[in-house]
């Protein structure tokens, strides 16, 4: 009889513990460091996962680098090999709290938040406020936010020779539905 009670129990605790957090294993990171007149230079990466712990607004996101796709080969090699070393850093990271989060108070209308944290990139880390909106969609949470990124902070060198056509602010864009 205590290993059944026990058991049901366990099975609750999960449960709740379960609810208290959403997920999604396929958010989509956009970038853009175009400069006019110049080849586009941006890429996309679906293949993001994103946690966000429902009690506190607590958010996790990460990526790896390799999974950036461009419409170019040639320019997904330089920019693994030449920008980000992938090899070496493998991984971007962000952590950090959406300020103000209330569950309760999301809906299919788009609302506006501040998300506060650090982000890591290319073994760098910086704090970042990013500014986005909350909507529910159906049963899940849709996240969308836009902001700058600088390459500098983040000590990524651009070569001399193609320095005047990539921007050194990454204009990027975070779109996460969790379940």
């Amino acid at each position: 009889m205590k290993k059944i009670t026990l058991i049901v129990l366990l099975i609750i605790a999960f449960r709740t513990i379960a609810q208290e957090k959403m997920v999604t294993y396929g958010g989509i990171i956009h970038f853009e460091a175009s400069i006019p007149l110049f080849e586009e230079v941006k890429a996309m990466n679906e293949k993001t996962t994103c946690i966000l712990i429902t009690k506190t607004g607590q958010i996790a996101c990460w990526m790896n680098i390799k999974d950036f796709k461009f419409e170019r080969n040639l320019m997904e090699e330089h920019f693994n090999e030449n920008y980000m070393e992938s090899k070496r850093y493998p991984k971007a990271v962000f952590k950090g709290k959406i300020d103000k989060f209330d569950l309760k108070n999301i809906n299919s209308v788009a609302k506006e938040c501040k998300i506060n944290g650090k982000i890591t990139i290319h073994g760098r880390t910086r704090k970042i406020s990013i500014s986005g909106t909350l909507k529910k969609v159906d049963k899940r949470i849709e996240i969308n936010a836009e902001f700058p990124l600088n390459t500098d902070d983040f000590m990524i060198e651009i070569p001399f020779i193609v320095r005047s056509k990539i921007s050194k602010s990454v204009n990027t864009q975070l779109i996460c539905v969790l379940e």
